[in-house]
């Protein structure tokens, strides 16, 4: 069984920190401490370097979006999870350009950290699907109707989750034909080249694909 990564919490609520920091306890996570505000979140992850940070978007101090710029100016190998009660697509947008990993609702927060520890320890992003379902686009990207249907498949494929190598497996076809294919798709939508930006991609626009 895979360890399970060191988490750091921060919210500068007390019944939330202390409702997660129990759950989290509860299930066996390695929780190595927990902060109730911005610098003392920052100060925690640069003296223990988790694997995880869970922050609190709207903290004292510093944000939970300012402790990611931070780690991310100081090359900080911490994945950021950030949880809130705001459905701001301008907040949603930033977060999904920092690169940060997961975007967590607190009222679903205890029902879907789990997944997205999950996901973010294997390097994949969630973002809570009722988040998805609020700031949903309904016009469809620019760029989708000049993908292949190969480039749709690899696509559809990406959004359940799978690696380039599962779908290489799938499509029979090499590794490195499956990172042109995503080379090609990066082009068409105009996406950046961060890892996850097609993940993210079809996450937010899966209906079209």
């Amino acid at each position: 069984m895979q360890p399970q990564p060191s988490i750091i919490i921060a919210d500068d609520h007390p019944l939330i920190l202390k409702g997660l920091h129990d759950f989290l306890n509860e299930k066996g996570y390695n929780v190595l401490a927990s902060a109730k505000n911005g610098k003392e979140a920052l100060s925690l992850i640069k003296a223990h370097n988790p694997q995880i940070a869970i922050l609190d978007i709207q903290m004292p101090f510093y944000t939970g979006i300012e402790i990611a710029k931070e780690c991310q100016n100081s090359d900080t190998d911490t994945r950021i999870i950030l949880i809130t009660f705001e459905k701001d697509e301008k907040i949603y947008t930033k977060a999904k350009a920092m690169g940060i990993y997961g975007y967590v609702l607190k009222e679903f927060a205890l029902a879907e950290i789990e997944n997205c520890i999950a996901a973010v320890t294997e390097g994949k992003s969630y973002f809570s699907p009722e988040l998805i379902l609020h700031i949903k686009p309904n016009v469809k990207p620019k760029g989708v109707d000049a993908l292949t249907a190969t480039e749709l498949k690899v696509l559809s494929l990406i959004a359940q989750n799978k690696t380039a190598k599962e779908i290489a497996k799938e499509l029979y076809v090499s590794d490195r034909t499956i990172e042109k294919h995503k080379s090609n798709i990066r082009q068409k939508l105009s996406l950046d080249s961060k890892p996850n930006s097609i993940l993210l991609f079809t996450k937010e626009y899966e209906e079209f694909l």
